[in-house]
């Protein structure tokens, strides 16, 4: 049986057995990223893995004739014309659709309380005075405890309805704001707005997909909105913030302090090149209540194997390559 062609790319970075998976399901050209397409290798293309920051537009699906389905082990497309790709009868794998493996995918929504406690805690601060030789906890004195704060969840969803849960754990207040979920526990409040939410928070944690309609949502007005000295964490995508108005915030004390995952443009082509020099991450090199990660929430090796795994199984379903021929 001739296996269908596959287009990978390196920097996706799978795990070695899902590599192996791979090669032994299809026919796979390797390139480093998509900078390094040709219009032969397009052609010749019926599987499409489909790294962030690059778009799988009309131009390079038109590129493809052979394409039969477009795979991304990501929970959201914006990199990927789905309306486009499904009018031409091309199948798209993305995570996204596929809501109860999802269910099984806790790293993010666990990280999310880990960027809550040592921001709230001032750990960093605290291990940075004690590595100094000094052993002194009266600095380091979080303004409340977790049980004395209120929550604010914007976006109910696979995220954020468990970061609901660890907040109820944690005996706070938990209010969220979407206006597609309806939650049936009685334990937390929906609120109309955006804006009460954030005015009635005391830890904001955001769990919105990145979409055309959601980009910038959290804006001057928003953040102005916000309760005096909140805090906010943001481990899903950077666009949904004004970088700006986001920074004012933090000057002016507006929010007491953030944690975030997720930079503005991190999936685009040299964005490695400008990070260094990028104001905010100048103001967190020189003030402890900005606390910053590189995108980790996803990363534990368990669920980047599951994650891809389940990527390349609806791939092969799409193309109703069966279990045993897998």
């Amino acid at each position: 049986m001739t296996k269908p062609t596959a287009l990978y790319y390196s920097m996706l970075k799978y795990q070695p057995e899902n590599l192996q998976r791979l090669h032994q399901a299809f026919q796979v050209t390797e390139l480093p990223d998509p900078s390094h397409d040709s219009k032969e290798i397009l052609a010749g293309t019926e599987v499409l893995f489909a790294p962030l920051g690059y778009q799988v537009d009309r131009e390079k699906i038109d590129a493809a004739p052979r394409l039969k389905v477009i795979a991304s082990n990501t929970t959201g497309h914006p990199h990927i014309d789905v309306n486009y790709a499904k009018s031409k009868g091309i199948q798209v794998a993305c995570l996204k659709f596929a809501q109860d493996f999802l269910s099984t995918i806790t790293p993010t929504a666990e990280l999310t309380w880990g960027l809550i406690i040592t921001l709230t805690r001032n750990l960093i601060a605290a291990n940075r005075s004690v590595l100094e030789g000094k052993w002194d906890r009266r600095p380091f004195g979080a303004p409340a405890m977790l049980s004395s704060l209120d929550l604010g969840i914007v976006g109910l969803g696979r995220l954020g309805g468990m970061v609901a849960q660890y907040g109820k754990v944690f005996g706070m207040k938990v209010r969220y704001f979407d206006p597609f979920v309806a939650s049936s526990d009685k334990d937390i409040e929906r609120l109309d707005t955006l804006e009460e939410l954030v005015a009635t928070s005391d830890i904001i944690t955001i769990h919105v997909p990145h979409e055309p309609e959601t980009e910038g949502m959290f804006n001057q007005d928003i953040f102005s909105s916000c309760k005096q000295g909140a805090y906010l964490i943001n481990t899903a995508r950077g666009e949904l913030i004004d970088w700006g108005a986001f920074l004012s915030a933090l000057k002016n004390g507006r929010l007491a302090g953030a944690a975030i995952d997720v930079f503005e443009g991190e999936f685009q082509p040299g964005f490695q090149d400008t990070f260094y020099d990028h104001p905010v991450l100048e103001y967190a090199r020189n003030n402890d209540n900005l606390f910053i990660t590189p995108h980790i929430g996803g990363s534990t090796v368990d669920a980047w194997r599951k994650t891809e795994g389940h990527t390349i199984d609806m791939a092969l379903d799409f193309l109703n390559i069966k279990e045993e021929e897998k």
